[in-house]
Parts: C-alpha cells; structure tokens; sequence
C-alpha cells in the first residue's frame, strides 16, 4: 500500500495522558514521566502499530493552561526536542516531532535543533510550531507580554516568520556543499552556503545554518490550526495541518480550507496532509469506555473538555468513524490517547489490525524518513543553482 493512499495516523504523547486525572490510574506511572525510558517505550509501542509518528508536547509554564496552579495535576515537563533526540537513538522507523513555542525561541536554534535531529534519526525528524497565550509562559521566559485574544493575527504572523527563517535556514546549505577533500584541504565548498538576509516584524536573520542541509531537504512542519485564520497560516506554510473537526462534515470542510489556503498561497493543494485531531477512550465497548472517563471525570473533580473531539467507544468503532472522517476529506490523524499507555495500545493492537483489515493502513514501513511516511517530496534547495 502506498503512502499516498494510506491513511497517516500519528499520535500525541503528554504526560500521562490527556485526561487530567490519567496519572492517577496507575500510580506507580507518576514516578515514571521524567524517566527517558518512559518516552522511548511509548514511541516503540507506537512503532510497531507502524504509526507515522508521535508527537511530544511542550509548553513553558509548569501545568497546561486549563490546570492553572493546581497541585493535583500532573507538573514540569521534559523538553520535547531533547526528548525526541532520545528517542531517535532506541527507534528506527517512526517520524518524531517535537512542539517548540515561536514566541519564546528564536527560529535560528530551532532549525539547528531540528536538523540535528534530523541528521541522527536519519532522515525521521519534523517539528510543530506553535504560538502560545498562557501568560504563565511570557512570565517565565520574559521577553514579550501576551498577546491580545481578540488581535490573533500578529500572533499567526510571528509563527510564519519563524517557519519561514527555518526553512531558508535549512536550505541556507546546498546539498552538496561539504567537499571533505583532504588532498586539497577544503572541507566546504563556500559558494554553496548562503546568505538568507530574511527581514520581518519580529527576526532578522542573515544566515547561513551552522547545520548541514537535513536529510529530508527540510523536516516536515506541523500546525495546529483551530479557525479560519489558523487554516491559512496552515495552507501557507505547513507541510501538515492538525484541525480539530466535531464530525465527518466539519472535517470535510475544513481540510478544503486548508487546501485553498495551500492554493491561494501558490502551492499546490496536495502539497499539505490534513490530520484531524481526536481524544480518545478506548475500551470493550462505549459503555465501558464513558464509565472510565466518569471515572477519570470524579477522581479529577470536574468534567473532562477538550479543543479536539473526544471519542468514546472500541477499537473498531473508532476504526469506521476514521474511515468515514477519511472519505469526507482529511488525510489522517493524531489521536490523543486520554490515558497512557493503556490508550495507545488501544489503537496500535486494536484500532490498527482493524484499519490493515479494511485495507486503510499499511502492513509494514515502505519509506525510511517521516516525509516517505506522509507521501511528501523531498523539496528543492531554493538557493540551489538550476
């Protein structure tokens, strides 16, 4: 099976899992979430469902937002790009995506970041840039003041400035311009690393990288986009689009704005994978799946909401609400296991047979790099001579 008729599922690891109340099920995992081998036992169970990747959270303030300074949740978290890097040396085929914050880290790191990852996993490495509101975050790190709620789209634009300075980062070395002669004595060939001279609001950055072209040319930048202004940032400059559809028509919908956006914006439509996000409780049957959830609700002291929907149910009624979101227009998803690991190996020894059964996920790796997964090319040097 191809991987562009293959549906892409990836999924979000966080903490304990995404339901608040999730470290309280096996307590014995509390003490587990800063150990590396927690991280990297989660991204091999999600290896062999043959996931296309797993993406690590990250956030700069000690709780989620929705947690404030609650002493019951779960708080501090590992940087998810040196999580991820971890990870890259214990996995040997899945796609590994860390979040980084664009207002709180400057894209020149953050692209060296990612092509390093890039470099020792070997061609598996992406990247999720995010904005961030949670006034916590501009208080720890001190630079800027929060943005306005009601303003977004300064915001929207710094993420694209940064997206933009990282991708002209990675490209700032051209393929072929380590020359590693020793008869000569040249190790670079200096024509062929550039200048990006990028100007905006908020970065002005020269260049070139200090990094080495990645292996995928430029890892694979995700966004999560929740409305219309986020469609457009995420059709102009992202490789996949995280969306946040209530039902088969809402998804069908919205992964059609994406793809105008990716029009308008003067790329190609199929040049974006559109992936619905989906919390999910996975057991027997939904009775059994709500009770868990009653359950994860009483022993955190308030009812579970989420951005994404939440699904309830088995493996296989999970299976045929995805082909059904599948055929009205998204390419995949990130699911958001509510518990872990109990979740996901819901959806790798549950949801995954069911979906290769149907004939909608692979069987095996066909590709090596997490662009091969996503059935993207490998993109043209911009600086490169023709």
């Amino acid at each position: 099976m191809s991987a562009e008729h293959s549906l892409h599922l990836a999924v979000a690891l966080d903490g304990a899992g995404w339901h608040p109340g999730a470290w309280r099920t096996t307590p014995a995992l509390s003490s587990g979430l800063f150990d590396p081998d927690y991280w990297t036992d989660l991204a091999r169970e999600a290896e062999r469902g043959l996931l296309d990747l797993v993406t690590f959270e990250d956030r700069f303030a000690p709780t989620r937002p929705e947690d404030g300074d609650r002493d019951d949740v779960v708080a501090g978290v590992l940087d998810a790009s040196l999580v991820a890097s971890r990870v890259a040396a214990r996995t040997d085929r899945i796609g590994l995506v860390p979040t980084v914050l664009a207002p709180h880290t400057e894209p020149f790191h953050v692209s060296t970041s990612v092509a390093t990852l890039d470099h020792v996993s070997e061609g598996r490495a992406g990247v999720r840039v995010r904005d961030s509101w949670d006034p916590r975050e501009y208080d720890n790190v001190g630079r800027r003041t929060p943005p306005s709620v009601e303003e977004p789209g300064a915001s929207f634009a710094q993420v694209a400035d940064h997206v933009e300075v990282a991708r002209r980062l990675w490209d700032s070395w051209e393929d072929d311009a380590e020359i590693r002669d020793v008869a000569t004595g040249r190790f670079v060939d200096r024509d062929r690393l550039h200048y990006i001279d990028f100007e905006g609001s908020e970065y002005s950055v020269r260049g070139p990288s200090i990094t080495p072209r990645p292996p995928q040319g430029q890892p694979p930048v995700f966004v999560l986009a929740h409305q219309e202004d986020g469609y457009r940032l995420a059709g102009r400059s992202a490789d996949v689009a995280l969306v946040t559809p209530a039902d088969a028509a809402d998804a069908g919908r919205i992964a059609g704005l994406v793809r105008a956006a990716a029009v308008e914006a003067g790329r190609p439509a199929g040049s974006v994978r559109v992936l619905a996000d989906l919390v999910v409780f996975l057991d027997e049957g939904a009775n059994a799946a709500q009770a868990r959830r009653e359950r994860l609700d009483r022993a955190d002291g308030r009812t579970f909401v989420s951005d994404a929907a939440v699904f309830e149910g088995s493996a296989r009624d999970l299976g045929e609400l995805l082909l059904a979101w599948s055929a009205a227009g998204v390419d995949g998803f990130r699911l958001r296991p509510a518990v872990l690991p109990y979740d996901l190996r819901g959806i790798t020894r549950g949801l995954v047979p069911y979906l290769q059964e149907a004939g909608a996920f692979r069987t095996a790796y066909e590709g090596s790099t997490l662009r091969g997964h996503l059935g993207l090319d490998r993109p043209i040097n911009r600086y490169a001579a023709a």
